[in-house]
């Protein structure tokens, strides 16, 4: 697909600015027993509150933190690919939320969102990875949640090439004002909105107003199959692609061990995986993707070169513990692409 995807902001100053939940992952291995004990379904993701977090991690040793939350892998891939990109997320003064801010500011990303002195605690995610490379999530969601329109700077929204959006925040009712009033000021700024669908299970939730945000605002969108399946309550991916490339002009589905499929303007061509080693873990996998696929679109790459950065990425980081890239991505890309 030698077709390009065009924004012209060159003028505009951020390249993006991603709104999402601010969540600190906690990687620990475990055994599928332990799963089993503690009546957690292997691959679910689980929202808990702040005790039952205590009590899971008194049995596990930490292996890993790192500042986590979907939008905010994908904002920090491209930080490390030298873009200027901005986070917005809240969370609290504390420990988990100083942590959040220290580490994400190491990835060059700016993040200035003032942290919360009351409320809920700073959220947290535990990933259990087991042997087999998958992850089971249990998440305390916190202040991530009490997201809310004051805590957006919209004058950088205004200045931004793109606004990257993940669909969680629609969990919230204040999060759901602030998703809309950027994406209002984002239209009206010439900023091009990316969603990200996020899960099947929040798809379910919200099919109807995902349906109608798509038509009204979103000029591209990132999904998974299963997300894409539960949108438009199909069974096959071919009716699937039509029902949203008639409501959308770009659309990346992501096809796991299959590679990904690049839709736009009906037009579709598929993108081979790339495996870069052997799978430990598939936390990121495609939010390291859609950072790759990003990136090209700031560099008005075409869409195949597009789709083919981001499996690289995500093609190596699912081969490493944690969604924080141990090597440099700019050097991964560069010695992967053909």
């Amino acid at each position: 697909m030698e077709a390009k995807y065009w924004h012209d902001n060159q003028k505009k100053d951020i390249d993006l600015i991603g709104i999402g939940n601010a969540i600190v992952d906690i990687i620990v291995n475990v055994e599928d027993q332990f799963l089993e004990v503690n009546n957690l379904k292997k691959g679910s993701m689980n929202l808990i509150n702040s005790y039952e977090s205590e009590v899971l991690l008194e049995n596990c040793k930490v292996i890993k933190k790192v500042s986590g939350g979907s939008s905010a892998n994908t904002v920090v891939c491209l930080a490390e690919l030298g873009d200027n990109v901005q986070f917005i997320g809240r969370v609290k003064n504390d420990n988990f939320g100083n942590f959040f801010s220290t580490d994400i500011r190491k990835s060059n990303t700016i993040f200035n969102t003032l942290p919360i002195d009351e409320g809920p605690s700073s959220a947290h995610s535990i990933i259990f990875i087991t042997p087999d490379a998958q992850r089971t999530m249990c998440t305390y969601l916190g202040a991530s949640v009490e997201f809310e329109p004051k805590d957006v700077n919209y004058n950088s929204i205004k200045n931004s090439k793109y606004l990257y959006l993940e669909g969680y925040l629609w969990d919230s009712y204040l999060a759901k004002n602030a998703f809309l009033k950027s994406a209002k000021i984002a239209k009206d700024s010439n900023t091009k909105i990316i969603l990200s669908l996020s899960d099947a299970f929040c798809v379910d939730r919200h099919r109807e107003s995902f349906l109608e945000l798509i038509d009204s605002y979103i000029d591209v969108v990132f999904c998974n199959e299963s997300e894409v399946l539960s949108l438009f309550k199909k069974n096959d991916l071919q009716s699937c692609k039509e029902s949203i490339s008639s409501i959308c002009e770009l659309v990346i589905i992501t096809l796991g061990s299959r590679g990904s499929l690049v839709i736009n303007k009906g037009d579709s061509e598929e993108v081979k995986p790339k495996l870069l080693g052997n799978i430990i873990d598939t936390t990121g996998a495609g939010d390291l993707y859609a950072g790759g696929f990003i990136h090209g679109l700031i560099k008005n790459y075409t869409l195949k070169k597009c789709g083919e950065m981001g499996s690289i990425c995500a093609g190596y980081i699912i081969t490493q513990l944690g969604s924080r890239s141990n090597i440099d991505l700019q050097k991964l890309i560069d010695s992967n692409l053909v």
